[in-house]
């Protein structure tokens, strides 16, 4: 993704390592990433490990071997239908899972997450009984949904956790103190389907991290520079309206966004973004990891009151900050990752008391 200063083989692997020693035990990655690349230095660090002393998370459905990239929005996913009919289903998720199983060197996933699905991937059941077979043959021991990339999918993932809740363990969302729009309209359902979530993004691009600033330094690719202009200036100068909480409560600024998802009970798991800053000023990547490995030690659902939950969701409030994904009534046309309302996305909002337009509209177009 471009992010921050480029790592090379041999210091992303002494990272990943650094981390397991630290007690971090949980690792992700997506096939798509580096095409492949992701999966093979995880597999490096992790190799001289006991595979029963970590939990390997994977993600597969951008389809990297047969699709072409569509130049900032990625490989086109599995179920296209130019790439393949349904009855093709099954055997892409599972060679897909084998093939990133054997480029990680391990026999098996604990979490596989189906990656940024289109509207067929949400809904087929097709999909879903394929993803089932990753589980029922030992590929997994657990099934996930990762929806993106960008925010949004609000009343795709209720439809999803309603319809197949009985076959979903995890969801993977963008969720963090500066963005609980629009997660927090479905958290209440995943509770309900018992659907763990795990948020990435919690970093909110660095800024937790205290070491991202107004004039900071980004590379000419990093995907961080597709967020608005002055999301920087923003998001430091509310960091400073929160900060009296984590001075409270004995945090760093990051345990602080990660405490405060984890108050939420749906919330499981925090997945940050680790990056190594450009810049004479930016902190050294194991301190950060450092920070996240000691919430372990932290009895992380009781710090907060629920009165300082909801006074930093005030503070963090981004609602219509952005057009959301999925399903949303500003599409006319259906893509990759967006498509417009249709009488069982209506049923549900209207159900779950959501308004489309109200909720989850675009404010400031």
């Amino acid at each position: 993704m471009q992010y921050g200063e480029k790592l090379d083989e041999a210091r992303f692997i002494e990272s990943i390592q650094y981390a397991y020693s630290q007690g971090i035990r949980t690792f992700v990655t997506a096939d798509v990433y580096g095409y492949g690349e992701s999966d093979s230095l995880l597999g490096q660090a992790l190799k001289d490990f006991p595979r029963d002393s970590y939990s390997l998370v994977g993600a597969i459905g951008h389809d990297f071997y047969k699709g072409e990239r569509q130049g900032n929005k990625g490989f086109p996913r599995f179920t296209n239908p130019t790439l393949r009919g349904e009855e093709e289903y099954a055997s892409y998720l599972r060679e897909a899972a084998e093939k990133s199983l054997e480029r990680l060197g391990t026999t098996h996933f604990d979490l596989i997450f189906l990656h940024n699905p289109d509207r067929r991937g949400y809904r087929s059941p097709i999909v879903w009984e394929g993803m089932k077979t990753l589980k029922t043959s030992g590929l997994t021991q657990l099934l996930g949904v990762a929806p993106g990339p960008a925010n949004g999918f609000v009343l795709d993932l209720i439809g999803l956790f309603e319809d197949y809740g009985n076959l979903i363990d995890w969801a993977m969302v963008i969720f963090s103190p500066f963005e609980p729009w629009p997660a927090k309209y479905y958290l209440k359902a995943a509770e309900k389907h018992n659907v763990k979530i795990m948020t990435r993004v919690v970093d909110f691009g660095g800024i937790f991290f205290d070491d991202v600033k107004p004039g900071h330094q980004f590379a000419r690719m990093d995907h961080r520079t597709y967020r608005p202009a002055g999301w920087v200036e923003e998001g430091v100068a509310k960091l400073e309206k929160i900060r009296p909480y984590a001075t409270k409560h004995g945090l760093t600024m990051f345990q602080l966004a990660a405490v405060w998802n984890l108050s939420h009970p749906a919330v499981h798991s925090v997945v940050p973004t680790i990056i190594q800053e450009i810049g004479e000023n930016a902190r050294p990547m194991k301190s950060k990891i450092d920070e996240l490995a000691a919430l372990e030690k932290l009895p992380v659902r009781e710090i907060l009151s629920p009165e300082e939950v909801s006074a930093m969701e005030t503070i963090g409030d981004n609602t219509g900050c952005m057009e959301l994904k999925g399903g949303n009534a500003h599409f006319q046309d259906e893509v990759a990752d967006s498509w417009p309302l249709d009488d069982k996305l209506i049923d549900i909002a209207r159900r779950w008391g959501v308004d489309p337009v109200k909720d989850l509209g675009y404010r400031h177009g």
